[in-house]
């Protein structure tokens, strides 16, 4: 995404006159990789990580930083915050909210193999574990994944757009929804929501740490279990699905079936999350269908694909899919 906002040495300077945390030595931004701007900051004591939120409002951004408290407190790997002279976590300059983050030493992983993509499901299941009980003080704050939440910002997209592709694709939309099965029983908690190896620090192998949690919000515990998993062909994918006939198969559960055992060994599944990971995936591929909503033609477009694909298969197999095979 790149920096959206430049900040001068003594603009700088001004904000470490917050905190105890030493005498600017040097700063840089961080280029890539959030909507947010991010610079890494050296003072005379440590090295801190320094996050603008442009659009996020100070509810928001206090979510994530009670969530990350909270997480530290039961030795989550992720980095932590600190706190100004006046005993702030999240400050203001020009307006918007600011924090102050750890510097976690690490790389990001871009040919993940086996053993980091075991602990990636490792962390997932972790992370759910953790917040099953939590109950966020400003989860009103956030987009909280679900059902309302994707019909509302599906509707708000297709009025922007204002075509009759966008209306014909808020139709189908919506009548998805209305076909998913989604008990109250349904365990929630926080999920991270954009588990990426682009967000995973990595230090000889092992996982340093889990950052940015701009996308963290209340919702189904099955919620990134579901983007971890692709039952699909490898090859089926959103640049490629076109070269591929409405007849050809695409579901491939092999290595679906191996995440979900995987994360199990973590936090087992109940049963009635079994039964309906089903509808999460499906919800998590139409909220995938929102973020991307000018992409294709309503009458065929890759998000359909999957649904169609995942509708003719129908719950009760996708179940034996993923649980049943021997």
């Amino acid at each position: 995404m790149g920096t959206r906002t430049i900040f001068t040495k003594n603009e700088i300077k001004e904000i470490l006159l917050n905190y105890n945390l030493g005498e600017l030595i040097c700063f840089e931004p961080v280029t890539n990789g959030t909507v947010e701007t991010n610079y890494f900051i050296e003072t005379t004591l440590d090295k801190f990580v320094f996050r603008y939120y442009e659009e996020r409002s100070k509810e928001s951004v206090q979510f994530e930083v009670n969530l990350i408290r909270y997480l530290k407190k039961k030795d989550y790997p992720c980095p932590g915050v600190y706190k100004s002279k006046h005993g702030k976590y999240v400050n203001f300059y020009n307006g918007k909210p600011y924090v102050l983050f750890e510097f976690i030493q690490g790389v990001h992983e871009d040919n993940p193999g086996e053993e980091q993509e075991r602990q990636l499901i490792e962390m997932v299941a972790k992370l759910q574990n953790i917040t099953r009980n939590y109950k966020p003080f400003y989860k009103n704050a956030r987009w909280n994944y679900g059902v309302d939440l994707c019909r509302k910002l599906a509707r708000r997209e297709a009025k922007r757009i204002d075509t009759a592709n966008s209306r014909e694709k808020l139709k189908w939309l919506e009548n998805e929804l209305a076909k998913l099965q989604l008990p109250q029983s349904l365990p929630k908690g926080i999920c991270h929501c954009d588990f990426h190896f682009s967000n995973v620090l990595f230090k000889d192998g092992k996982i340093r740490a889990l950052l940015d949690f701009d996308d963290a919000n209340y919702t189904y515990l099955l919620f990134d279990l579901a983007y971890l998993i692709e039952p699909f062909a490898s090859a089926f994918k959103w640049d490629t699905w076109e070269n591929f006939k409405k007849t050809d198969s695409i579901l491939d559960f092999s290595k679906a079936r191996k995440t979900v055992k995987e994360y199990m060994k973590h936090r087992p599944l109940s049963e009635i999350e079994k039964r309906h990971l089903f509808d999460v995936y499906k919800l998590s591929v139409l909220m995938d269908c929102v973020w991307y909503f000018e992409r294709g033609n309503a009458k065929d477009f890759y998000e359909k694909r999957k649904i169609d694909a995942l509708n003719e298969l129908g719950r009760g197999k996708f179940f034996e899919k993923i649980f049943k095979k021997a």
